[in-house]
């Protein structure tokens, strides 16, 4: 029987494959883990820091329900975009385009025709 020795650079892509593999499980500092239990996780209340009282988080989240930031559930739909006032009228974009400067002309061409 033979036996091969270890090469430097095997022990090294091992030590690697370890470390990047190991990492992620180690950076894991959340307050609840993974466990073997009907509810799958256990909580470790020592892990959990919070710099807010229960009070202002209350107050944050009835702010933001009344602004309509708050998204319910899981939905990837975007927020709504809270109106800013009316908007320009016709007249009043191309009289901006007929009295833009020729440097101005040119970087908008360049922005919205780029070639």
């Amino acid at each position: 029987m033979i036996q091969q020795r270890l090469s430097l650079s095997s022990i090294i892509a091992a030590a690697t494959a370890v470390v990047a593999l190991g990492l992620p499980g180690m950076a894991s500092a959340a307050y609840e883990h993974p466990a073997n239990n009907e509810k799958g996780i256990i909580v470790h209340q020592e892990h959990w820091k919070s710099e807010k009282t229960r009070e202002q988080v209350i107050a944050e989240t009835k702010a933001a329900m009344q602004e309509g930031r708050l998204s319910y559930g899981e939905s990837n739909y975007p927020m709504p975009v809270p109106n800013v006032g009316p908007g320009k009228t016709r007249q009043q974009v191309i009289n901006e385009m007929l009295n833009e400067s020729p440097a101005e002309r040119d970087a908008r061409q360049r922005l919205y025709y780029p070639g």
